[in-house]
């Protein structure tokens, strides 16, 4: 008999794969080897990429260190931070687009595209660039193995179109996405937190152009992220724009605000600031020169304290992350085991000092901060590969998801800071007599309104069989799975008809998007309940006089022409109070015609016993 030789597939064997942190000013690769985590260096020993792109007249792209050294002399053909533009659109990132040396818009789907050298280019595009020389770099340190699979960071506070755009950057490159992982919960992997015994961690997390604050806690292995706050665009680029902005004010006056708005010219100052933040982290002192675009030259020496007074104000906004963050986990700075610094912005003595300051312990900053998150990725990579360490992340959702109802208001059927993986199951019906389809509009926010949420997609059910208003029962479940990719799926129970959608926006939230839709949740909590009262009144109301329109119709006849007379005349005032924005009045008009419909109530209801027994002896009933 002759045998064929088969590959055999064995999902408990070990295979290499990387932990990458795409990074908004930097990012690198590390892998798991010889029992621990361990950033790739190749015989260069440079492991970290430049999260920048040059773009030459003739040839390639040029992307990471080479880049960053053309753009002191090419400025106009080279782009940074472009992590800033992932998952978002063009009126997103207005704010970004002052510090961008070429022409950007967008596509009809709403995608940013970046005009340079006669060509257009997405940000999961530049970004998949930068993935490629990180895996390029990976593979020279592994004496060229070709590893493709891989996990990937993002910050906490990324939404479904960052995280998507992450994934889609991966694909692009080339490479298979293991898992989207957290970027605060990959850091206390990487100080191996999870094997010092049960406790509680506070992860601030400032990188180069997001911040977040995540509280975890470890127990029996099991890593579980309590809550997460944050700023998707609050990072090291603000503190280099913060100096920028200060020297551009002092040039302005000598060249003039045309010539100091020269988009090249930003670009070059740009640097310029980020080679002073570096240098005032190390030294009390540093001078920022420049050379004008009048040909003349630029010089001023900031001290530390100058650089700490202008940075304050985002520092200060760190910290009120913190604060919403612990108040969401229902901890106080008491109740932290330990505190990690992860991102380069760390190395700025007054954020370390701050940070101390607030949770009254000292934080770790053994490891290179910039580093960190990459040796994370890497850990969760190996267990992701069939190695052998005993950890289960357990992320949390950052904003509550649901689906509008009638009068416009949310049913909630994923909470912010819900245990992620997860999913949950609700039921709806349907509104009108004969309703033959219903369309789902997926909120995200914690307003009690769908107008003031954010809508993520909508999609139809069709094919209900037609039969009485809320006779329907139709099953609508939310799954959001290990990255925090959202599917949101609808069944009509009796013929089993179902519907769909993967929620895929091509943008992302606005600047600061996430942190105004929970600060107007606070702000507007009495409001918003009054408002989802309102809403939830008048939906019922339109059931009750749907209903009694009906009754009257079959029974009305029945009633004495007084009681008929109460019942119409309560039905047109809870029709005209309905329309009262005051959710006492609409309460009680609602109350006041429930009232009025009980003899036409008590009459449907023998109507509907007489017609079940008619025809039937006393045995059968």
């Amino acid at each position: 008999m002759a045998f064929i030789e088969l590959d055999v597939l064995n999902n408990n064997a070990e295979q290499l794969a990387l932990g990458i942190d795409l990074g908004t000013t930097n990012s690198l690769a590390a892998t798991w080897r010889d029992g621990r985590p361990t950033v790739l260096r190749p015989d260069d020993g440079e492991a970290v990429v430049p999260s920048a792109v040059y773009f030459p007249e003739d040839g390639f792209p040029v992307v990471g260190r080479g880049a960053r050294e053309r753009a002191m002399m090419d400025p106009g053909h080279t782009l940074f931070s472009i992590k800033r533009f992932m998952g978002r659109g063009l009126a997103d990132v207005q704010a970004d687009l002052r510090n961008v040396p070429c022409d950007v818009d967008e596509n009809e789907n709403g995608v940013v595209r970046f005009h340079i050298r006669g060509r257009q280019y997405t940000p999961q595009e530049l970004s998949a660039m930068i993935l490629k020389k990180v895996q390029d770099v990976a593979c020279r340190a592994l004496d060229g193995a070709a590893v493709t699979r891989a996990v990937i960071t993002v910050p906490a506070y990324f939404d479904d179109a960052q995280r998507q755009a992450t994934r889609d950057a991966a694909r692009i490159a080339g490479l298979e996405v293991l898992r989207i992982v957290n970027e605060p919960t990959a850091a206390s992997l990487a100080y191996g937190l999870d094997q010092k015994g049960d406790g509680r961690i506070a992860v601030y997390d400032l990188g180069g152009g997001t911040f977040d604050i995540s509280i975890l806690s470890i127990e029996e292995g099991v890593f579980q992220v309590l809550a997460t706050a944050g700023d998707t665009h609050l990072g090291g680029d603000d503190l280099d724009r913060a100096l920028a902005d200060e020297a551009r004010r002092e040039i302005a006056e000598q060249i003039g605000d045309e010539a100091a708005d020269d988009p090249a010219f930003r670009q070059a100052l740009r640097l310029a600031a980020e080679h002073c933040k570096v240098e005032l982290t190390r030294q009390p002192r540093a001078q920022m020169h420049l050379s004008l675009p009048d040909g003349g030259q630029w010089r001023r020496t900031f001290t530390r304290e100058e650089f700490e007074a202008l940075a304050a104000p985002w520092i200060e906004r760190t910290l009120e992350s913190c604060r919403r963050a612990l108040a969401d986990a229902g901890l106080g700075t008491d109740e932290i085991d330990e505190v990690v610094l992860v991102g380069g912005s760390t190395r700025v003595p007054a954020v370390r000092r701050r940070v101390e300051e607030f949770f009254g312990r000292v934080p770790h900053t053994e490891l290179n901060p910039d580093e960190v998150v990459a040796l994370g990725a890497a850990v969760q990579a190996h267990v992701l590969s069939g190695g052998t360490r005993d950890i289960l992340l357990m992320d949390v959702t950052p904003l509550s998801l649901g689906l509008e109802t009638m009068g416009g208001a949310v049913a909630k059927i994923v909470h912010r800071n819900s245990t992620i993986p997860c999913q949950a199951t609700e039921g709806f019906t349907t509104y009108a007599d004969n309703q033959t389809g219903i369309e789902f509009n997926v909120v995200q926010g914690e307003r009690e309104l769908a107008a003031d949420c954010r809508s993520l997609g909508r999609f139809k059910l069709t094919g209900i069989p037609p039969m009485p208003a809320g006779m329907a029962r139709v099953a609508v479940r939310f799954h959001i799975d290990a990255d925090g990719l959202l599917t949101v799926s609808a069944k009509e129970e009796s013929t089993g008809t179902s519907s769909s959608i993967e929620i895929q926006p091509m943008n992302g939230l606005t600047d600061d998007q996430v942190e105004v839709m929970l600060r107007e949740s606070y702000e507007h909590a009495q409001d918003d309940f009054d408002r989802r009262r309102v809403a939830d009144l008048r939906a019922e109301i339109g059931i009750m006089t749907h209903a009694a329109r009906k009754g009257l119709e079959s029974v009305g006849a029945e009633l004495d022409r007084e009681t008929r007379e109460d019942l119409e005349e309560a039905l047109a005032v809870v029709e005209r109070e309905a329309r009262s924005d005051d959710a006492e009045v609409v309460q009680k008009a609602r109350d006041a015609f429930e009232r009025a419909t009980l003899p036409l109530a008590s009459l449907m209801m023998d109507s509907v016993a007489r017609t079940a027994l008619t025809g039937k002896s006393l045995d059968e009933v």
